[in-house]
């Protein structure tokens, strides 16, 4: 894992954005995974500004996203859908046919997930997935006890992220108990891993994910297999890090630094 804890909370968004850009810079028909979420709305804004910045285009890009309620069309307010097209997509220059979300509106949601993961093989896997994570550690919707190699499913959400998803949705609507998902197996086989969180309510999961032991009871600790992990954090996220000084010398306000030639952490 290399971990990046920038400045303040603005650093950290400004940072994940470029780590995106200088992917869809460096291969423009690159594959990324998209996630949704309050954390990754400033993100999509610097990203579109930056990518617009430097006249790049995401014409030949493909994105797939991790997850989408059970239930919900793709036109209700609170689907991710409608996040995407909101936050994204109708801001940038891609081709739908190649922005990708689960079908939760699907008369069969199993056969739905398993298609949704032979999508994303067809396309040739993510190149740079984009996660978050939950105050219970979960990554996607792979809320804990989740199998550490499950692939794209159903899968039914706890009862404290049932709470928080309630703040989404208009008085009286009852979030949606059920989403598909991919899977931690599938998370683990994109080419690059980028995890973006930023508060103190992420503090503990952090902590958890990074120094923790790997366990199911913590989904997000998983990416402590993953080969290509960055996590860039602001300093409230960062502040249960029991070896946060360490962290800051190698990667100084979250930049990136050589020494004798060789990638730090």
């Amino acid at each position: 894992m290399k971990v990046l804890i920038c400045t303040d909370t603005n650093a950290a968004i400004d940072r994940a954005a470029h780590l995106m850009t200088d992917r869809l810079r460096d291969k423009p028909k690159s594959v990324f995974g998209l996630a949704t979420g309050s954390t990754m709305e400033p993100l999509y804004d610097r990203w579109i500004a930056i990518a617009g910045d430097e006249g790049l285009s995401f014409a030949r890009a493909r994105t797939f996203n991790l997850d989408e309620y059970v239930g919900l069309p793709a036109s209700h307010p609170q689907s991710y859908h409608h996040y995407m097209e909101r936050f994204f997509f109708d801001r940038i220059d891609i081709d739908r046919a190649n922005a990708h979300l689960p079908n939760g509106a699907a008369p069969d949601p199993a056969a739905e997930a398993k298609a949704y993961e032979g999508r994303i093989a067809n396309a040739g896997g993510i190149d740079l997935q984009l996660i978050g994570i939950g105050r219970n550690g979960h990554i996607g919707f792979n809320e804990p006890t989740s199998s550490l190699t499950s692939r794209t499913r159903l899968k039914t959400l706890t009862r404290s992220t049932l709470e928080a998803n309630a703040a989404h949705f208009p008085p009286g609507e009852t979030p949606p108990r059920y989403v598909i998902t991919m899977g931690i197996g599938t998370i683990l086989e994109s080419r690059a891993c980028l995890l973006l969180a930023t508060g103190a309510g992420k503090a503990e999961a952090v902590e958890r994910m990074i120094e923790g032991a790997v366990s199911a009871a913590c989904p997000a600790s998983a990416l402590q297999f993953h080969p290509s992990a960055t996590i860039v954090l602001d300093p409230e996220a960062a502040s249960c890090l029991k070896l946060r000084d360490y962290y800051e010398q190698v990667h100084p306000a979250g930049r990136e630094t050589t020494v004798e030639g060789a990638r730090g952490a």
